[in-house]
């Protein structure tokens, strides 16, 4: 048996968590800048308010109905995921985390210790409740994908309590049969509406199509997630979460920024952002893409890119910085107010099978980098910066409406009186 545990509008969920003032009211959460709305509360679901709208569009809306406003508070986010995934890891030997706020469960050999899967995933639901304050639904299911299906179904079905199981065939196509194909795990925008038009409705629909006709006419994915939906397993756990083939990392200024050395400091910052992930999944970069750009709706749009191949590959930050500092006066030019810049990785390879390049020596310094991950994740991602990381004001993320980060900053610790 398989579980997904998923948190509920997690975003918006975690603003509640350290200000009871707001747990009964709407609430949403914006994304980088205070663009769009990226969290909906259920409060707020039910006002009608949609995701993934500029909140500017809305404004008017959310203050007529009094919805709170929240900028994205990451630092919070991810201290409060870590210690729900410490609570949910306790209730099986087979934990996988899959995102901030999903993560699966897989259990061997508990059909004599567990009674009752409906119960035991209330049983989890109440613990991280009560350690959190975070709500999660739970689903459960012979296969990960199943167990996904049921998740959507303990959180969306009218009559969800917060846990539903898929155990018998009943109970597997009364829950498909009531399920929208785009639904279905990796059942993309594009692939549903493609199924839709040859007659596939539901999830159940989908479940009784040949697996081996739709991987001839879509791709394996599908064939096996038709399988899955069927009770066959197919996937696991190193193939729900592939390695990453490229690596981003791009925002945009909370204001126009002009001047060379706040650009510069944006770009190393990237760095230290994408050499991050290098690391964390064990690989190297061959390439390195660098960006900026004003904004498309100004009069004179200006863009420049600059790719530089690496003679050995890396996943260094001041390798990176070094490269950034080199090709800097082809990025930057006088008078352009940037709007956008980033840097990207491509062409990654595996740090275990690196190719070796007889006249060049690797630069990189495993153990500096090791150290300053360390201390990075021990007292936060900023903790420990190389010097042209330079944070300044005006090219530092816009977030008007953030909250305290409650578990991060010792000015923000929440304060008991008794």
């Amino acid at each position: 048996m398989y579980a997904l545990v998923d948190a509920t509008s997690f975003y918006a969920s975690a603003e509640k968590v350290f200000d009871p003032s707001i747990r009964k009211k709407p609430v949403v959460v914006l994304s980088n800048n205070d663009g769009c709305i990226v969290a909906v509360s259920a409060e707020a679901k039910a006002l009608g308010i949609p995701k993934f709208q500029p909140y500017f569009k809305l404004k008017g809306e959310l203050e007529k109905y009094g919805v709170v406003i929240r900028s994205s508070n990451y630092e919070l986010y991810a201290d409060l995921s870590d210690k729900m995934m410490s609570v949910i890891n306790q209730y099986s030997d087979q934990h996988y985390i899959y995102s901030i706020d999903e993560s699966f469960l897989k259990f061997d050999g508990y059909a004599g210790v567990v009674d009752s899967w409906y119960d035991y995933g209330h049983l989890i639901r109440r613990t991280v409740w009560r350690r959190t304050k975070l709500p999660v639904g739970v689903g459960f299911g012979p296969t990960s994908t199943l167990a996904k299906a049921a998740n959507h179904a303990a959180k969306k079905f009218p009559d969800a309590t917060g846990v539903a199981i898929i155990d018998s065939e009943q109970s597997r196509k009364q829950i498909l049969s009531r399920m929208a194909v785009g639904d279905v795990w990796g059942i993309g925008r594009r692939l549903a509406k493609s199924l839709n038009l040859l007659g596939v409705e539901t999830a159940l629909d989908l479940a009784k199509q040949n697996p081996k006709r739709m991987r001839q006419q879509f791709s394996v994915v599908l064939e096996r997630t038709i399988s899955e939906l069927n009770g066959v397993k197919c996937l696991s756990w190193d193939e729900i979460k592939q390695r990453k083939k490229e690596i981003y990392s791009t925002r945009s200024f909370g204001e126009r920024v002009t001047d060379p050395s706040s650009l510069k400091a944006s770009l190393v910052t990237h760095c230290s952002i994408v050499t991050k992930k290098l690391r964390q999944q064990n690989s190297l970069a061959k390439r390195i893409v660098i960006f900026a750009h004003s904004s498309p709706f100004e009069e004179h749009y200006f863009k420049k890119s600059f790719i530089q191949e690496l003679p050995v590959s890396s996943n260094d930050l001041t390798v990176f910085a070094n490269i950034v500092a080199n090709v800097f006066s082809q990025i930057y030019s006088p008078h352009v107010r940037y709007y956008k810049a980033g840097v990207g990785a491509i062409e990654l390879e595996d740090d275990v099978y690196q190719q070796a390049d007889m006249f060049n020596q690797s630069l990189d310094n495993p153990k500096l980098m090791k150290c300053i991950d360390e201390i990075n994740n021990r007292y936060g991602s900023t903790a420990m910066q190389v010097g042209s990381e330079l944070h300044t004001k005006s090219w530092r993320m816009r977030r008007e409406f953030l909250s305290p980060r409650y578990t991060t900053r010792w000015s923000d610790i929440p304060i008991i009186k008794c």
